[in-house]
């Protein structure tokens, strides 16, 4: 009964805690257990409000996805990170690419197991081409556009060589963004590279030598080496709502599964 007590006794020292935010998936909008500002935002704000943390830790296991919502999300935790003064720190499972990349990034330090894979700083578009398929089977498809750029890409017209090159224009900006904000993140201990930058990925130590990551170390023993062994954990994470698992819902999570498996597929997982 002391023991649970012990919060309600004036002056009594609280074990430090570690706020750990666990962000697992492919990042996009909307679907049940995708990664996006909108439904991390709520996990945030408590990750970092709740208990006054002596360290934020994001938990990451992600190929990447959307760059826009991988940029709300690491402005969102660097804002509070600042304004509340709390250190963060990463720590990659299985893979930080692309846009788990990039959300680790908003981290001060990043730390990875010895076979975590990291890096694919780069853009990807991805489609498909039906208009021989159309053809085929003599369909005939309708579109009425105002503006000449509003059928960019139509997968169901021949690919035209200025909507790929426009499509590259746009790939480029995003990647100078992606860049941008990797060396703001990152600073001096980015190696002098020319590969760093073109997609290439890196595993576990390499990582380490290239410098996107601070060293190999794992959540739980580097923060106990930090704040003590009774260092405490809350963890936060997305939890998949009840009606989820029925109808429509189980549908668009048995899509989100499979969207899931082909990111982490792209890097043999």
């Amino acid at each position: 009964m002391w023991l649970g007590m012990m919060r309600f006794v004036p002056f009594v020292k609280k074990q430090p805690m570690v706020a750990v935010l666990r962000m697992q998936g492919m990042i996009a909008t909307g679907g049940p257990g995708r990664l996006n500002d909108a439904t991390l935002a709520p996990l945030i704000e408590k990750a970092f409000r709740r208990g006054k943390p002596a360290a934020v830790a994001l938990l990451i296991n992600s190929p990447g996805g959307s760059p826009a919502q991988s940029s709300l999300i690491s402005r969102r935790i660097r804002r509070l990170a600042e304004e509340k003064r709390v250190p963060v720190l990463a720590f990659v499972e299985d893979v930080a690419a692309s846009g788990g990349y990039y959300i680790a990034s908003a981290a001060d330090e990043i730390w990875a197991d010895e076979n975590s894979i990291l890096g694919s700083i780069g853009v990807i578009s991805a489609g498909f081409g039906f208009n021989k398929f159309i053809n085929r089977y003599g369909i005939e498809r309708r579109v009425y556009t105002a503006g000449e750029s509003k059928s960019l890409l139509d997968p169901f017209q021949p690919e035209k060589a200025d909507d790929v090159a426009r499509l590259e224009e746009l790939q480029e900006q995003i990647h100078a963004g992606f860049i941008r904000h990797v060396r703001d993140r990152r600073g001096a201990r980015l190696a002098a590279r020319d590969d760093l930058f073109t997609g290439e990925i890196w595993v576990g130590e390499q990582a380490r030598e290239v410098g996107l990551i601070d060293g190999i170390g794992h959540l739980v023993p580097t923060m106990k080496e930090r704040f003590g062994d009774k260092v405490r954990f809350s963890v936060y994470q997305q939890r998949r709502p009840l009606l989820g698992r029925f109808g429509m819902g189980l549908l668009h999570s048995a899509l989100g599964e499979i969207e899931d498996r082909a990111g982490f597929a792209r890097y043999g997982l």
